[in-house]
C-alpha cells in the first residue's frame, strides 16, 4: 500500500512538472520571452507557483530545462564510447548534421528559440548557447581535432557553416512560401538535395583537408 502511495506521488509530480514545462512552451509560442513570469506560467499550467520552486528551484531553472529539452545538441543522447570514430568520425558527423536538419525543421518551438537567441540578450538563452557549445566541443575535441591535426580549425569552420546554414534553411522553409536558390525546402525533393549536399561537403572535408 505504501509503495503505491509513493508511486502515485511520483507520477503526480512528473505530471505537474510536465504541465509547467508545457506552460513555458505555450507562453513562448504565443507571447514570447517577455511574458515568462512566474504567475503567468503557474496560471497557464493551472498549478500553484510554489511548485516551480519546489520542482525546479525557480523560474530561471524551469525555463532552462524547457530550452534544453527542445534544443537538438543539448537533448540528443549520445555516449562517446558508442560513437564510431573510424575514419575520423565521418559517418557520425554526417548523421548528426542530417538529424539536426530534420529535427529543427519539425520543431517550430526550437526555431523560435534560435531566433530569440539572436535577437534577445537573455541569460537563459546564453546558458543554452553555452551548453550547446560544450556538447559540440566534446565531439570536436575528442574526434575531429585528433583526426585533422593542424587542419582542425578549418574543419571546425566547415562544421560551423553547415550547422548555421542548416538552421537558417529550416527556419526559412517554414517562414516563407518561396524557394531558396530555386529549391523548395518544404518538398521531399528539395530537402533531399540539401541532405545530399551536406553529405557531399562532409566527404570533401574528410577527403581534402
Amino acid at each position: 500500500m505504501k509503495r503505491k502511495v509513493v508511486e502515485g506521488v511520483i507520477r503526480n509530480k512528473d505530471k505537474s512538472k510536465q504541465r509547467l514545462l508545457d506552460a513555458v512552451g505555450t507562453i513562448l509560442k504565443t507571447k514570447g520571452f517577455s511574458a515568462l513570469k512566474i504567475n503567468d506560467i503557474a496560471a497557464v499550467a493551472g498549478l500553484d507557483k510554489k511548485l516551480i520552486y519546489n520542482y525546479f528551484g525557480g523560474t530561471d531553472q524551469l525555463i532552462d530545462q524547457y530550452l534544453h529539452s527542445q534544443d537538438y545538441w543539448s537533448s540528443t543522447p549520445y555516449e562517446m564510447d558508442s560513437i564510431d570514430i573510424g575514419n575520423g568520425g565521418r559517418e557520425t558527423a554526417k548523421a548528426l548534421l542530417l538529424s539536426q536538419f530534420d529535427y529543427v525543421y519539425q520543431n517550430k518551438e526550437l526555431q523560435k528559440i534560435i531566433l530569440w537567441g539572436l535577437l534577445e540578450n537573455r541569460k537563459s538563452l546564453r546558458r543554452l548557447a553555452e551548453k550547446r557549445e560544450k556538447e559540440g566541443e566534446v565531439l570536436l575535441k575528442n574526434i575531429g581535432d585528433p583526426y585533422f591535426g593542424d587542419k582542425a580549425l578549418r574543419f571546425r569552420a566547415i562544421m560551423a557553416l553547415l550547422v548555421s546554414g542548416s538552421y537558417y534553411l529550416d527556419i526559412y522553409a517554414t517562414s516563407h512560401n518561396i524557394t531558396f536558390c530555386g529549391l523548395d525546402l518544404r518538398s521531399k525533393e528539395g530537402r533531399a538535395e540539401i541532405r545530399q549536399a551536406m553529405s557531399f561537403l562532409i566527404d570533401q572535408a574528410y577527403s581534402n583537408l
